[in-house]
């Protein structure tokens, strides 16, 4: 804890209400195409009724908001006290899929809860594993997440459907460098809180253009109601069985090893590096939302990468601006037309706003990678290899078709695979001296770099 006499860090700040809000409401805008995409994925392969999808996305943004509450703010042994928006894991997407198509959808929320429950068990265990992330992993890894997410970037600039006829128009790719250029001019000369918010404010005005050439769709706003409360257990009781139980955990294996990539890269970004005790909060905030989510209609929970780069875009490193973004969750949970209020931001005007948080995201792997010794070391193949790897499943999805089953679900995540390789390449590589590279990186950093990230906006000079 800090002593009276020293400066609150910024991650501990608490800002004026309206700074929260608005800071808080950029993370949501950013975060909501993909938090509602489970659900909607999941209700369509399922067959399930136009309103029992409403309600797997009302329950979604409800925990959404809850677990984002546990782990920035968070209680005893859970919550990393990090700025981490949580959210529904892609991860989890096919298993479930795979899940309901063979059991039902009962087993499906008795294998979440059954998951949540093997992740709190299992927390203390898996965060020892950090002692095998030394900054030439955490480099590789944080640069895998921010080019893995390109492909977000992309689709939803060109449209938000790949199928849809005017995917990639002329039309959307404009209004997607529009909002590019609104948020880059409002960034680079204003200064204080509206340059921080120059992605709301990008969004604001990319959305306002597109209603202005009739691009945008207000009609949804009516026709969701005004307040909604998604019922426990909406499906019935939780069935558990021993095959969705495994392949859940499996599932949950790989969102830890995810969890991990975004606490490594949202400590580098705000200065507070991720300790084994972080971690292993970390871990068990996943757990618990996750057993939350399959009691009250939802999913496995973990730290939405997409966010990583507004924190390093925007500078504000605040915990609780998070944590004001999972109180507006619980309320577009709580009030549908506040949800589809905010669904209205067109795709590319997301797109636009994602080319330039997601590279800053990739920029911060860069600049920890720069900190590493690469002379006389092995450290050069290390990242060379760690990174291919890590970016074959998004360069060409369908290499790994062949596979099935919990193989394939491994295989599909490429941070996973970065942060296998990079770990596994940095203890034959390096060899007994493994262990101790982290100390010795570090050491060389202190030597040759500044302690803070001075091109990282917001940073201290």
């Amino acid at each position: 804890m800090n002593s009276p006499t020293s400066p609150t860090h910024p991650v501990d700040a608490i800002l004026p209400l309206q700074q929260m809000a608005s800071f808080g409401l950029q993370h949501v805008l950013v975060l909501y195409a993909g938090a509602v995409a489970v659900p909607l994925i999941l209700g369509a392969a399922l067959g399930l009724n136009p309103e029992q999808v409403v309600l797997l996305i009302n329950a979604n943004l409800l925990t959404s908001g809850v677990a984002t509450l546990i782990q920035t703010i968070g209680f005893w042994k859970f919550g990393a006290r990090l700025p981490l928006v949580q959210a529904c894991s892609f991860i989890a997407l096919a298993p479930m899929i795979m899940i309901g198509k063979e059991y039902g959808l009962p087993y499906v929320f008795g294998a979440v809860i059954a998951g949540g429950a093997i992740t709190i068990a299992v927390a203390p265990l898996i965060s020892r594993m950090l002692r095998y992330f030394p900054p030439v992993v955490i480099g590789s890894l944080i640069a895998v997440i921010g080019i893995s997410l390109m492909p977000a970037a992309a689709i939803w600039l060109g449209g938000g459907n790949p199928d849809a006829p005017d995917f990639g128009s002329v039309p959307n790719l404009l209004l997607g460098l529009v909002t590019i250029a609104v948020t880059l001019f409002i960034y680079a000369r204003f200064k204080g809180f509206v340059g921080n918010v120059a992605v709301l404010l990008g969004l604001i005005a990319g959305t306002v253009i597109a209603a202005i050439f009739g691009y945008t769709n207000f009609s949804q706003i009516s026709q969701v109601p005004w307040f909604d409360l998604s019922p426990p257990l909406a499906f019935g009781m939780p069935q558990f069985g021993a095959m969705p139980v495994l392949i859940m955990t499996l599932a949950m294996m790989v969102i830890m090893a995810e969890t991990t990539g975004n606490c490594l890269a949202i400590g580098q970004i705000v200065g507070r590096p991720t300790t084994q005790l972080t971690l292993a909060n970390a871990f068990r905030a996943d757990g618990l939302s996750t057993i939350l989510g399959g009691i009250f209609n939802s999913f496995p929970y973990n730290a939405f990468t997409q966010n990583t780069g507004l924190i390093a875009l925007s500078g504000i490193k605040s915990r609780y601006v998070v944590a004001a973004a999972g109180a507006i969750m619980i309320l577009m949970g709580l009030f549908p037309k506040l949800g589809a209020l905010i669904a209205s931001v067109p795709r590319p005007v997301l797109g636009g706003c994602a080319i330039v948080m997601f590279g800053m995201t990739t920029v911060a792997g860069i600049q920890e990678l720069s900190r590493v010794k690469f002379d006389g070391t092995k450290n050069a193949i290390v990242v060379a290899v760690s990174i291919s790897v890590g970016v074959l499943p998004m360069s060409f999805p369908s290499l790994f078709a062949h596979f099935a089953g919990p193989l394939k679900l491994i295989l599909e995540s490429g941070i996973f695979l970065a942060a296998f390789t990079a770990v596994v390449l940095n203890l034959l590589l390096n060899g007994a001296h493994s262990a101790d590279s982290m100390q010795a990186d570090e050491a060389h950093a202190h030597d040759t770099a500044p302690t803070t990230h001075p091109s990282l906006p917001g940073s201290a000079p």
